[in-house]
């Protein structure tokens, strides 16, 4: 187990390489003049001799592959440089929204986990019958209806006409857990629902395909409870090709709360990156993108070692 974990962990090496020179590449061609962000477009005011050192204070006039190896040396060692718009270390301001992102993202996936499963498992139980219908309707739809639409909506019912959860805001699940509940409940319920029909589909055609084996009916010829036939030989075996999307959806949650932490005025990283895209942060923008790398990296990483919990033939050794 742990040689496997090596080798992956090394493999993740060249991956998180390309992903960094990706984001130093585009940045840096397709963003502004990074002078006149941090005077606050007021370049031309400065005078030659200014522009002049402080384009060299940034290590602007060096050539882009000098650029990258710098700044990748600097990340390897935690240094990501420091933030245009507020001048404060990117390590600093990642780590002060980082958290807040891992607590959406992790309670919405929890939500999407404990709709959808259910749902697939009954869905497939139940093939072609109303109850199987009305989940490919709730899976159909959780995957049509935009997060930003349905985040809206909620807002409107929830927290505008019946004022039952407040509309926008945060508060960490460590300062006022019951506080912290209610604020996320909205945000998180949209995310959650918006990853629910891909989820359920997943569960029931699983779901389907392992109950027409024959290990299946070997096991309800033999007078096994369906409850057992179900739960032991069913939903375990269904569970593989299920955990592959879970996985990415947790890696991809951590990245992909842009919108949601917009519509509900949460403060964490999805936002920081949209701000620092109007602001030409490119610092920060290069650690959002580095830090999303490496949450679907060890997701992944997480679901490969989960698959031994549900099928014991997987082994780590070779």
């Amino acid at each position: 187990m742990s040689g496997y974990i090596v080798r992956r962990l090394l493999n993740a090496i060249p991956v998180l390489i390309f992903v960094s020179l990706m984001v130093f590449a585009l940045t840096n061609v397709m963003s502004g003049d990074p002078v006149e962000a941090i005077s606050g477009g007021s370049e031309a005011t400065l005078s030659p001799e200014a522009i002049q050192q402080l384009r060299e204070e940034l290590g602007l006039t060096d050539p882009l592959p000098v650029q990258y190896l710098r700044w990748l040396g600097n990340a390897l060692r935690g240094d990501l440089g420091t933030s245009i718009t507020n001048n404060r270390p990117v390590t600093e301001v990642l780590g002060a929204r980082l958290p807040t992102t891992l607590q959406l993202a992790v309670v919405a996936w929890l939500i999407a986990v404990a709709i959808s499963l259910p749902l697939g498992i009954i869905a497939g139980v139940k093939r072609n019958t109303w109850i199987d219908h009305v989940a490919t309707i709730i899976a159909l739809g959780g995957v049509a209806m935009p997060s930003f639409w349905m985040g809206l909506m909620f807002i409107l019912l929830f927290g505008v006409w019946w004022q039952i959860f407040p509309p926008s805001g945060f508060v960490s699940i460590f300062d006022n857990p019951i506080q912290a509940a209610r604020y996320l409940a909205l945000p998180a319920l949209t995310l959650g629902l918006h990853q629910t029909g891909s989820l359920t589909r997943q569960m029931r055609s699983s779901m389907v395909e392992v109950l027409s084996q024959d290990y299946v009916r070997t096991a309800r010829a033999k007078g096994l409870r369906e409850q057992r036939v179900i739960i032991m030989h069913g939903m375990r075996n269904a569970m593989l090709p299920v955990l592959t999307v879970l996985g990415l959806q947790a890696g991809a949650l951590v990245g992909g709360t842009v919108v949601i932490e917009q519509v509900f005025a949460i403060p964490g990283m999805g936002r920081l990156a949209l701000t620092a895209v109007f602001a030409q942060d490119i610092p920060v923008i290069q650690g959002v993108v580095l830090v999303a790398a490496v949450a679907v990296l060890g997701a992944n990483l997480l679901t490969d070692l989960t698959y031994g919990i549900f099928d014991p033939r997987i082994r780590y050794g070779h």
